[in-house]
């Protein structure tokens, strides 16, 4: 009698599934951001939501120049994450704004959090797998 055992999982395969995943993320991260930024200037602007959210939605507009610069921001990095070009550029854009979604999602607009640990967890794992690119950026010194 022969024992049965696992099948042996061939690091082809697994190196496969990691390039999916990360293309999928990708697709996704950049999807969200370019669909978020035409929609904000094809689309009227929603009314601000109650409470503390109103008032930072009434400070962001009455900035003017900000949300619009934001959303252009989004839409350059959500395209070049799409074609798959200047990637580690765009997830470095992309940063701030993505901390900023978490802060204001974790702070005035709770109902929004699993959806901005989403966008966090991506760009991480993104950013992870184009740790090379960002490597020189992080040395101490050069």
């Amino acid at each position: 009698m022969t024992a049965i055992t696992a099948p042996e999982v061939s690091s082809s395969s697994r190196f496969n599934a990691a390039v999916i995943a990360r293309h999928i993320g990708r697709v996704l991260l950049g999807g969200l951001f370019t669909f978020s930024s035409v929609m904000f200037f094809l689309m009227p602007t929603p009314p601000a939501p109650e409470g503390q959210a109103g008032v930072f939605v009434a400070g962001l507009a009455a900035a003017g120049y900000l949300m619009p610069l934001v959303k252009i921001v989004e839409l350059i990095s959500g395209l070049a994450l799409l074609s798959n070009r200047f990637v580690p550029l765009a997830l470095v854009l992309l940063a701030p704004i993505t901390v900023n979604i978490l802060g204001v999602h974790s702070t005035v607009l709770p109902s929004g959090l699993p959806v901005a640990i989403v966008i966090i967890a991506i760009q991480l794992a993104l950013a992870w797998s184009h740790r090379a690119a960002f490597a020189p950026m992080l040395r101490a010194k050069n």
